[in-house]
């Protein structure tokens, strides 16, 4: 016998808001990538196209992040019961992914700069990173609020942050020029940016594929709840427990509970389901429990069984 609770209504209206944040920064970061583009080529400067190819990815990783919420607004069907929620986890992974290759590539490309220097347009490069800077921390404002909504939306958020630091570290280098002449300021910028992305995006990826390896929900003790469950009056063991996460936002747990026969007989199976799912709601937050209740004289006849 089990039992659970469906909040479907309140995360689809978040899925929606969320989806209207992303079509704003998704509007505001390409418009930047064209600005910064042209601006690169006009000034010559790597830092700056390296921002625009940093706007350009996100342009795209917000693209994904984006049909990924609407592909998992569609309902659940006999054949995927949990729906599509997890799309929004391989949307996070594209997107760290993609992160990665840019840090590659500006790795790269910095490298020959410094061993090479380029000359730059420093005044032209400074009036456009400031352009992209503060696109950047209008979209970081929008999607503030939705960060910890989902990982989809972790990963558009560091995305535009990124881009903000981005931002910040060409305008430092074109000041650097202007006032030094010391091209490889421009080249020390585009590694920095790599060096601000790399462990956003190595964390990003870390934690999608925790969530589709069903690892158990990070700050949850399995054996924590395994004792707050065994704390129910007249439950005397607690097995088969297991707990991972559908998606960002949607913890989900499992377990054979044995409750005495005593137990059972004086509440009743519904009374005592009650009793467990309202313990790992209220104290773990999973609102998502699947939970079977074995008497304890079954238990005793299948050990008895076992070791016949």
């Amino acid at each position: 016998m089990g039992a659970g609770h469906d909040h479907g209504h309140s995360h689809a209206s978040g899925r929606a808001e969320d989806r209207r944040r992303l079509l704003v920064v998704l509007t505001v970061t390409s418009s930047v990538v064209v600005v910064e583009a042209v601006g690169a080529w006009v000034s010559g400067s790597l830092a700056l196209l390296a921002d625009a190819g940093h706007m350009l990815t996100d342009a795209a990783g917000i693209l994904i992040a984006l049909s990924a919420s609407l592909i998992a607004a569609r309902p659940a069907s006999p054949e995927r019961t949990f729906g599509y929620h997890r799309v929004e986890i391989l949307a996070a992974i594209v997107n760290a992914l993609v992160l990665l290759g840019l840090c590659g590539y500006l790795a790269y490309a910095g490298v020959r700069r410094l061993l090479d220097p380029v000359e730059v347009e420093a005044g032209q490069m400074l009036v456009f990173a400031a352009v992209g800077l503060a696109a950047n921390l209008l979209s970081v404002a929008v999607l503030t609020r939705s960060k910890d909504n989902s990982l989809n939306m972790k990963g558009a958020y560091l995305e535009v942050l990124s881009d903000a630091l981005g931002s910040v570290a060409a305008i430092v280098a074109g000041i650097v020029v202007v006032t030094t002449d010391f091209y490889r300021a421009d080249s020390i910028a585009s590694l920095l940016i790599a060096v601000l992305v790399l462990p956003r995006a190595a964390a990003l990826l870390r934690e999608a594929l925790g969530v589709l390896l069903e690892a158990t929900p990070a700050g949850l003790d399995i054996e924590n709840v395994r004792q707050h469950l065994r704390g129910v009056s007249g439950v005397v063991d607690v097995h088969d427990l297991h707990a991972w996460t559908i998606t960002s936002g949607m913890p989900a747990l499992s377990a054979h509970v044995t409750v005495t026969d005593s137990a059972l007989a004086e509440r009743g199976v519904g009374e005592i389901l009650d009793e467990l799912t309202a313990c790992v709601g209220t104290q773990f937050g999973i609102d998502h429990a699947t939970l079977q209740i074995e008497p304890e004289s079954h238990r005793d006849h299948e050990h008895d069984t076992e070791h016949a």
